[in-house]
């Protein structure tokens, strides 16, 4: 699965609009749209933030 996907994903498993998910990953809501979009992939920083939850919901990313 793709970042873009993933994201989408587990953000949809959180039950969390894109403003709120931005909000929790302290980045903006255009930074969500983005990576959902596939425009841009998340940072090394954010991809570490980001494990947890992956881990948490059952959701594997291929780089």
């Amino acid at each position: 699965m793709t970042y873009a996907e993933a994201i989408k994903k587990l953000r949809s498993k959180m039950i969390l609009t894109q403003n709120e998910f931005a909000t929790l990953l302290n980045v903006s809501f255009g930074t969500v749209n983005r990576w959902e979009r596939g425009k841009y992939k998340p940072t090394t920083k954010i991809k570490r933030k980001l494990v947890p939850y992956f881990e948490k919901y059952g959701i594997e990313v291929e780089e």
